[in-house]
């Protein structure tokens, strides 16, 4: 399937647009390809873009003083992903972006999407919706690292994603639920 119609059906999903109008919206967009490990956003950045993911996979995380990565999001095929405080405050990226794997997207920058949502209602209600939906996620991820063991919270990825778990190494998973990799892989041998 194409890039056009790859978004054309992910939005529709959720607004319906005419011809014309996705035809305007899709003209938005740049089409561009990442190698895996290849950076899409640095730490300190300015960041103008946010990318819609076609193929491949992208995660967005930090290092910390320590040089510890944490991984606040993976971004899968007709997923999103950026720096959004970045992106919507206009201060220098305090996360970054990169491909785990060859990654395929189509990119908007701020301006032509607020353009874009002044000009199609349907439009602007999607990007709410989507926001509104991306909210209510890292709420209950940031509820599941509060409350849940590391078990839990492995046995949860895996039955939301499985997906995930053919894209992405164990190290990146790890990261993600916030534990060693030997951790993971006792949890990984112990659910089998």
């Amino acid at each position: 399937m194409d890039a056009r119609q790859i978004l054309k059906d992910h939005i529709t999903k959720t607004v319906e647009l005419t011809d014309a109008q996705f035809d305007g919206f899709y003209a938005c967009f740049k089409h561009e390809s990442f190698r895996k490990g290849q950076m899409l956003i640095r730490e300190g950045d300015a960041v103008t873009r946010e990318y819609f993911v076609l193929s491949g996979c992208l995660k967005t995380y930090f290092m910390n003083d320590e040089l510890r990565m944490t991984i606040l999001q993976f971004a899968m095929p007709t997923w999103w992903a950026s720096d959004y405080d970045a992106l919507y405050n206009r201060h220098p990226a305090a996360v970054i972006v990169d491909c785990v794997a060859n990654a395929e997207v189509l990119s908007i920058s701020a301006d032509d999407r607020e353009k874009i949502c002044h000009e199609i209602e349907a439009i602007g209600h999607f990007f709410r919706w989507r926001t509104n939906r991306g909210y209510a996620a890292s709420q209950r991820r940031l509820l599941s690292l509060m409350t849940n063991d590391t078990k839990k919270r492995y046995e949860d990825l895996l039955a939301q994603y499985p997906t995930l778990f053919q894209l992405v190494p164990k190290h990146l998973i790890a990261s993600y639920l916030g534990v060693s990799r030997e951790t993971l892989s006792r949890l990984y041998h112990s659910s089998r």
